[in-house]
């Protein structure tokens, strides 16, 4: 049976990439699709092979970054499907470079897209199903982020990424505990697959496998775990920072407080060196920032 049947999902950058992958599986599953990506010809062509396999969707190219322009997104969903249940905010854009050769405009541009435009749509939504629930209709919807490895671990030339996903992760957690009494869950994915972004940052990493065997990186691999995220099954999982790369599913454990020291009074200044030099010692050892 179709895990997604009757539901409706909002997929942003879903033109290409992991949001294609996301947009094909959702439709395969049952699910009403809008497909929104800045690049209408790219949306349409992705509805264009749903379509052809049978199921419903729509186009999309409405900016992710404002309310206003969010809004028209959710207005296009609700008059083609009459409802939304899931949202997966994908879109992404990179501007690398080193932490002081970072201009304004690249950082602001990546947190513009990546932060900013997870806030819009969710915040719309999220209103939407609060008043759902307190007007007493039953609610079973779902917030899918997208955070990142550079987000959880940084990752060098990325200093504007790895803040932006970082933040991402956090506003995971605060939407999870804040919009649970409203039957809404909220997690995020920090994929690893072959993207436009990821094949112009580390090319030969991700390309596909020679001699014909298991393509690690195909960006396929990452659209069940999505999926089953957006449908009914997913309602007990909230708050989690889910890893997804090939065949592999790991939880991001970074989000808890470690090692302590507590004195019972204040420290003094010459004592603190003791006391952290203990912590780090017994800590378990962090993952080396990417690329360093």
């Amino acid at each position: 049976m179709a895990i997604c049947a009757g539901r409706t999902v909002i997929i942003t950058g879903a033109g290409g990439g992991l949001g294609r992958a996301y947009a094909l599986a959702f439709a395969e599953q049952g699910a009403n699709v809008v497909v929104n990506d800045i690049r209408r010809e790219a949306a349409e062509e992705v509805v264009g092979e749903i379509r052809e396999r049978g199921g419903q969707a729509i186009a999309n190219a409405d900016d992710i970054t404002t309310i206003a322009t969010a809004q028209l997104i959710v207005d296009a969903a609700l008059a083609a499907f009459g409802e939304v249940h899931v949202v997966v905010n994908n879109a992404g854009i990179l501007r690398d470079r080193m932490f002081i050769s970072l201009g304004e405009d690249d950082w602001d541009a990546v947190m513009r897209v990546h932060l900013k435009g997870h806030f819009c749509l969710a915040n719309i939504l999220g209103k939407r199903w609060r008043d759902q629930a307190k007007a007493g209709h039953p609610v079973d919807a779902r917030i899918i982020n997208t955070s990142s490895g550079a987000g959880l671990q940084g990752s060098v030339g990325q200093s504007n990424y790895s803040a932006a996903k970082g933040g991402i992760a956090a506003l995971t957690l605060v939407q999870a505990a804040e919009l649970a009494r409203y039957g809404v869950t909220a997690n995020a994915l920090a994929p690893a697959a072959r993207t436009s972004m990821t094949e112009s940052a580390m090319p030969d990493v991700v390309k596909k496998p020679d001699d014909g065997g298991f393509d690690a990186w195909a960006p396929e691999n990452v659209a069940p775990l999505v999926v089953w995220l957006g449908s009914s099954l997913s309602r007990d999982v909230t708050g989690q920072i889910i890893e997804s790369q090939g065949g592999r599913l790991s939880l991001g454990d970074g989000w808890r407080t470690g090692v302590t020291r507590d004195k019972g009074a204040q420290w003094q200044p010459e004592e603190v060196g003791v006391a952290m030099s203990q912590i780090l010692a017994e800590a378990p050892k962090p993952q080396r920032v990417w690329g360093s």
